[in-house]
């Protein structure tokens, strides 16, 4: 099915790859970074949120009117990135070993998930979701902690509605777990 997402909105995505628990993006980021740039110079989105977790990443996009098709932008992120990757001979050998059930190689889950939002409360309710995902998966104990999130641009800018995330917690992981979700 097509994305597409409404004109003048925004929306909330979660992106995970292929194979959770690992720490790909995290240390990767530079290269997810320079990915994401590229992308937007050729096709400008506006950024509410990103936060880079160590196998997934949260945001929230503003779409262009002219140009609404998110798809198309988080595939081409998702091929620079891999390409990128693989071109600074960085790709995990677990990333292109398993053919998946359509015989599709790669890091990244096929799909994504999405929201478009819809109204002042929602944005704010994935704003929360999304820079409070660190403090969820018992990555750090306060959003602002965690390095690879948009809640330090907002707190330099002084976007307080950015720092509502107070209340975020923790989520209980039973013991052994290998991977917080």
């Amino acid at each position: 099915m097509e994305r597409v997402a409404y004109p003048e909105t925004a929306v909330y995505f979660d992106v995970c790859l292929a194979r959770l628990g690992v720490t790909l993006l995290t240390d990767e980021v530079a290269i997810l970074r320079a990915s994401v740039r590229e992308v937007r110079r050729k096709r400008p989105f506006g950024i509410g949120a990103w936060v880079v977790l160590p196998d997934r990443m949260c945001a929230i996009w503003h779409v262009p009117r002219s140009d609404p098709n998110y798809g198309q932008r988080w595939g081409a992120i998702k091929a620079r990135f891999s390409r990128d990757l693989r071109r600074a001979g960085r790709a995990p050998d677990w990333a292109f070993a398993e053919p998946g059930p359509k015989g599709e190689v790669g890091i990244w889950q096929r799909r994504f998930s999405d929201h478009v939002i819809r109204g002042s409360g929602d944005y704010d309710d994935h704003l929360r979701r999304c820079l409070g995902s660190p403090v969820r998966m018992g990555l750090v104990a306060r959003p602002e902690d965690w390095a690879f999130s948009s809640i330090h641009r907002d707190m330099r800018e002084g976007r307080k509605r950015a720092c509502g995330v107070d209340g975020v917690r923790q989520r209980s992981v039973p013991p052994g777990d290998p991977v917080t979700r």
